[in-house]
């Protein structure tokens, strides 16, 4: 899946058609220090230029609502930046070469937030996923925007320990429960007798979890391994760009927002698309299977019942011995 967004690029303007300026020069009349533009698109721009192009700190403002401020280097925002979208989210923390790159939070519309780390604009590393309508929260490791690797998904009374591939649980883990034990199991991807016979097996099934025994807590140690590698970056600072020939004054305008196309999708515990206005939709959460919220209650019927028929059984010993007493006596009578 492609993840290329046009959230910040530019495109190069003749001086005569860019719009208003008010600012600063340099000798050779390029725009060189403070300054602001209303460029024709209707996006404007307040902040420090260096040879005609937006470099330091400034707010871009773009027409659909959009604005990001932070800094640039070269027309491109690199640097620590906040980015507001239209549609109430917020990215805050690294920018390299206009992508969210490094460490940062993203805050979603509906309230739930990411934090941590990022890589050519994908959740990439390691972050916590925080669900704010339940309080839940997905902490460990993404690839692709995708939760992936080992992680804890944290609930209100138990948390699920393992691993995760492409979003959803798989293989062996455990849920662990906050009254002193852990059901041990693992995910499965069973497919439906039709989907057996066809030559490629839909992928989108559900895992099923398949407890195999209750136990009291035990230490978790995971052995994690590094996400893959994602697609090269630019994390060097780019060099220096000389300005082309005749565009020494030369104005770049962003796309808005708008344009943000990020493909991201997670079926169940999905990070789906970003939207045509440059929002980064929120994963829903993965719900426990109800079979593994009740493994005390089962562990206790079992023993409510082993005592009954202890009880049970030591009353019949305690008839059979008085009856075994009754008819000795009345043998000694005879």
């Amino acid at each position: 899946m492609s993840d290329e967004s046009e959230e910040g690029s530019e495109e190069g303007e003749a001086e005569d058609t860019l719009g208003e300026y008010e600012g600063e020069r340099n000798a050779e009349g390029e725009r060189h220090g403070r300054g602001k533009a209303r460029l024709p698109n209707g996006d404007t721009y307040d902040g420090e230029y260096e040879h005609g192009l937006r470099n330091g700190q400034g707010t871009y403002r773009f027409k659909n609502g959009a604005r990001y401020i932070g800094t640039y280097l070269q027309n491109k925002k690199h640097g620590q930046g906040t980015f507001f979208y239209p549609d109430g989210s917020k990215y805050e923390g690294d920018w390299v070469d206009d992508q969210r790159h490094g460490h940062g939070q993203y805050t979603y519309a509906n309230g739930d937030t990411y934090t941590g780390e990022w890589f050519n604009h994908y959740r990439h590393g390691q972050g916590t996923y925080v669900y704010k309508d339940t309080g839940s929260k997905y902490v460990g490791g993404w690839a692709h925007g995708n939760q992936e690797g080992e992680a804890e998904l944290i609930y209100l009374n138990h948390r699920f320990k393992g691993r995760f591939s492409n979003g959803k649980p798989v293989g062996r883990g455990k849920y662990v429960f906050d009254i002193g034990c852990e059901q041990h199991g693992e995910y499965t991807h069973e497919q439906d007798k039709g989907e057996e016979e066809e030559e490629e097996p839909s992928l989108l099934a559900e895992p099923k979890w398949k407890a195999l025994k209750i136990t009291k807590l035990t230490l978790w140690t995971p052995h994690g391994e590094s996400p893959p590698p994602p697609k090269e970056a630019s994390l060097e600072t780019p060099a220096a760009a000389e300005p082309e020939a005749g565009a020494g004054g030369d104005e770049m305008e962003e796309r808005p927002a708008a344009a943000v196309t990020e493909e991201e999708t997670v079926p169940s515990i999905a990070v789906t698309d970003e939207s045509d206005e440059g929002r980064y939709d929120e994963p829903s959460a993965f719900e426990a299977p109800s079979e593994v919220l009740s493994p005390v209650r089962d562990t206790g019927e079992e023993e409510e019942e082993n005592r009954e028929e202890e009880e049970n059984k030591d009353q019949e010993d305690s008839g059979a011995s008085v009856l075994e007493d009754k008819e000795e006596e009345s043998q000694g009578a005879e």
